[in-house]
């Protein structure tokens, strides 16, 4: 079986099956008699949306616009299924080479992830999914998982999140199929035919000054990447200040502002979210 039926139909429908199985129950003996039916570990819903000013990642400017990011999850027992999201509000352009500038729409991202959290290790598989209008018969259909042609890029991560006492946050993720490839015979990184497993690590810290909360993160890249940069380096690097504002007696706004640099291109932004 070729390796592009086989995540088309593992993955999708593991989460699919996954998400029934608390929804339908599974009988076990003796389930009759029970006078209480509220499972040990109840699965929970959550979604919401972020406005941010400008959609930044890991170091780098997707669609040079502002965009609205929603996001849906269901949750048990450690377990988490997620779906998000980032659509820009004004179309962007990309320099394909010296002379040549392709207008590229505006800037559309819809993500699946699934994960298994466990005393402070989160181990999460994400499916990247960008549409390219410079590739309109291969990347922009969104059920091809053929490894040469996918938009889809799936990554294997895991994070670690500190105790109260501790809060730092270290985080290591890696693409392992997908768009995500090497350099071709000519050395051009991201047109080779080979998987080029790019990989990313972060450390953040989380700590509160008088209600105001604030989080200094750094991120590198141990070798070339397409997604990243073009050398082993730092990409991603910066603070964000964030503070919930009290708007009824029954609802608070959260906000953030965050001041972002990637040495690697010398690039720098400020980006300014609302949690809704």
């Amino acid at each position: 079986m070729k390796i592009t039926f086989s995540l088309f139909f593992s993955f999708p429908f593991f989460c699919f099956l996954l998400f029934l199985l608390p929804v339908r129950g599974i009988a076990q003996p003796g389930d009759e008699m029970k006078t209480d039916n509220k499972p040990a570990h109840p699965g929970q819903f959550s979604f919401g949306a972020d406005l941010v000013s400008r959609y930044v990642w890991r170091g780098t400017d997707y669609g040079n616009s502002p965009a609205i990011q929603p996001n849906v999850s269901f949750s048990i027992a450690g377990f988490k299924i997620g779906a998000w999201g980032s659509y820009g509000f004004v179309p962007y352009s990309r320099k394909i080479n010296d002379s040549i500038t392709k207008t590229m729409g505006n800037f559309v991202e819809s993500d699946l992830n699934i994960s298994y959290t466990f005393k402070g290790f989160t181990l999460m598989v994400t499916d990247y999914f960008f549409p390219n209008p410079l590739c309109p018969n291969e990347d922009n259909r969104y059920f091809n998982y053929d490894n040469k042609t996918t938009g889809h890029t799936f990554e294997a991560n895991l994070t670690y999140a500190g105790p109260e006492s501790f809060p730092i946050q270290v985080f290591a993720g890696m693409h392992i199929y997908g768009a995500d490839k090497g350099k071709d015979s000519t050395g051009v990184c991201g047109a080779g035919n080979k998987n080029n497993y790019s990989s990313y690590l972060e450390a953040s810290y989380q700590f509160n000054v008088k209600g105001v909360g604030v989080k200094p993160f750094i991120g590198g890249i141990p070798y070339e990447s397409l997604w990243y940069g073009r050398s082993a380096g730092i990409v991603n690097l910066g603070l964000t200040v964030s503070k919930t504002i009290k708007i009824t007696k029954d609802y608070s706004l959260p906000l953030y502002t965050s001041i972002i640099t990637n040495p690697e291109t010398q690039s720098v932004f400020f980006v300014f979210g609302i949690t809704l």
